[in-house]
């Protein structure tokens, strides 16, 4: 900036030499100068005024925007902050083959309290026991005041539980968000599915893990968080599975059972449509596993695949498909079947003393259930050749389906293998395994002899497995079994539409003493349809089953796993897409053609 003089020279020159005092021009000078000095003073201030104007009034917009926010949001508990990784809660859905939900999230709350905070304890205490019932006043009372700064009440609330805590209004009373695991459907599917609980928790959050069933089995790929969005799609039909468990039930009840199993299974791709298990447990409310008593006595106890059975003349078609795989015989081949039959110290006899022989077909020995003509057979066969066959079929093995429990469901089989066991087993006696071993094998069967893996994932094709036997035998064997329900021991499953082929079963149960107690009796009924077309496999076992509408109670698997086991065809049939078909009738002298 130009800096005017005080005392211009040119001005004090002519001033002097006019006579003016030269002084007059530096005191105007100075005051003009003065009058500059100010003038830019007056306008820094009036900037600055205005800039902490601005200032005072973004300030206050933001704040009036902030309390507006909070007055309008839903009032929460404020979280506590803490140190160490967050723990993860998000957990994949679980879906059925038609994408319905199995098994869900839900966001819900913990209740926890801050004893320190507690204003009146012995109030809270009373109050907390009015709405909880299962908790105890004095209990409560005792821990707010022995002395420990922090107490869970309740891992999970509903939102009027929620609200209720509310009304206390007491400040240690402090609510945690929760991630919960869900069932919308109850006990439907429960075995299948498990149950999950909270692993590690905090009062912000708490980890989600399975404890049995499929939820533990396929615990990291459901808390994967890079598949948190994806869900789980199993095999089971959400539909099909309601009927199962229906009809199972229901035939509990009515033939006095103790409990039972039932698996429905693609003979092709070895999905699990179905598997149901009595008695049964709602999974949101899992009861406690078991401290005392049998394991088989809990609701737990997922008889499907931790029943261990001695599965009676299930076995029987095993040893005569093998023997016709073998090219020793075939479904007309005349075999032994005179009873009551001699082994060394051993007799061997037919049910309630019964006579097919002196001589039987296969197909007959099949139809009738002849433990006799089963015996001779399986001498044919020799005991090595059949404990190959069985371990092909999965037998001996336990099942390498999704599910925690099935690992230590391993089948039972005698360590020495003497000429009396190869007898014994072929009519299923001296050898166990579960229902789903034995639906496996009967898949690979109905099949046309392809090992199948049991599985509870959903497939878009077929397993490719080991051939077993051969297809002509496979389609012999099915044969054989559709007539076990047209003249045989299974009449009761002839389901009028659908071709039922399949074999039972009645087994005593051992006692813990040694040998067998006749009155408690595992039945099953193993079947396939439909028999000209195999497409599914159905297993139904029911422990110490009775039937007692008759003149006397009877025990076998005809009159009991039987007809449970035609229900659920009835009803799941058309559930699968099977349209009934007629069966074309023989035809009897002469018939009338017209032209």
């Amino acid at each position: 900036m130009t800096r005017t003089p005080l005392r211009p020279l040119a001005r004090i020159l002519h001033a002097r030499s006019t006579g003016e005092n030269p002084d007059s021009i530096e005191r105007e000078n100075l005051r003009l100068r003065h009058e500059v000095m100010r003038d830019k003073a007056r306008g820094r201030a009036q900037l600055r005024l205005v800039v902490l104007a601005l200032c005072f009034f973004s300030a206050f917009t933001v704040i009036g925007a902030r309390m507006g926010t909070m007055a309008a949001s839903v009032p929460e508990e404020p979280r506590t902050a803490s140190a160490g990784t967050e723990i993860e809660a998000s957990r994949a859905d679980i879906l059925d083959r038609h994408g319905r939900i199995l098994a869900t999230n839900m966001t819900t709350h913990a209740l926890y309290v801050q004893t320190r905070d507690l204003v009146d304890p012995a109030r809270v205490a009373k109050e907390l026991a009015a709405i909880f019932p299962e908790l105890d006043e004095a209990t409560l009372l005792r821990r707010f005041t022995d002395g420990r700064s922090f107490l869970w009440v309740r891992k999970v609330l509903s939102p009027e539980q929620m609200q209720k805590v509310h009304e206390i209004g007491d400040p240690g009373l402090l609510f945690g968000p929760r991630e919960m695991r869900l069932y919308p459907n109850g006990t439907l599917a429960a075995h299948v599915l498990g149950g999950a609980s909270f692993g590690a928790e905090g009062v912000d959050s708490a980890e989600v893990i399975g404890t049995a069933g499929l939820e533990k089995f396929m615990d990291q790929r459901l808390r994967d968080p890079a598949q948190a969005g994806t869900p789980l799609v199993t095999s089971l039909d959400l539909t099909v599975q309601a009927s199962v468990e229906d009809v199972l039930a229901s035939g509990i009840t009515m033939m006095n059972a103790k409990g039972g199993a039932a698996i429905l299974m693609d003979v092709k791709t070895g999905e699990i449509l179905a598997l149901a298990a009595g008695p049964t447990f709602d999974p949101n409310d899992r009861p406690n596993n078991p401290t005392s008593g049998e394991p088989s006595e809990s609701p737990l106890f997922n008889r499907a695949v931790q029943g261990i059975y001695e599965l009676g003349s299930t076995f029987k078609i095993f040893a005569a498909a093998q023997a016709i795989d073998l090219g020793l015989v075939t479904p007309e081949t005349l075999v032994d079947a005179n009873a009551p039959m001699r082994y060394g110290k051993f007799t061997i006899k037919e049910f309630e003393n019964h006579n097919y022989g002196p001589m039987a077909t296969v197909a007959d020995i099949i139809a009738k259930s002849s433990n006799v003509g089963t015996a001779h057979i399986a001498m044919m066969i020799g005991g090595e050749r059949q404990q190959a066959f069985l371990k092909s079929l999965g037998l001996f093995d336990a099942s390498p389906v999704e599910l925690v429990e099935a690992k230590g469901a391993k089948p039972l089989r005698p360590t020495r293998w003497p000429e009396i066991v190869t007898i014994t087993a072929a009519y299923g006696h001296g050898v166990s395994g579960s229902p789903l071993n034995l639906a496996t094998a009967y898949a690979t069967i109905a099949n046309g002899g392809i090992k199948v893996t049991p599985t509870l994932l959903k497939r878009t094709e077929p397993m490719k497995g080991a051939r077993v036997m051969k297809k002509e035998t496979a389609l012999m064997a099915v044969s054989m079994m559709r007539r076990v329900v047209t003249e045989g021991t299974a009449s009761l499953a002839d389901v009028p539409g659908y071709a039922v082929a399949g074999k039972t079963g009645t087994a005593e149960k051992p006692k813990r003493g040694g040998g067998y107690d006749h009155e408690k009796v595992v039945n099953t009924f193993a079947s396939v349809f439909p028999a000209n077309d195999p497409k599914y496999v159905l297993v139904v076992t029911l422990d110490e089953p009775v039937e007692t509408t008759g003149p006397k109670p009877r025990r076998t698997a005809g009159w009991t796993a039987v007809p449970v086991a035609a229900e659920i065809i009835r009803r799941a049939a058309p559930l699968l897409g099977l349209r009934p078909q007629v069966e074309p009738q023989p035809l009897d002298g002469l018939t009338a053609v017209k032209q």
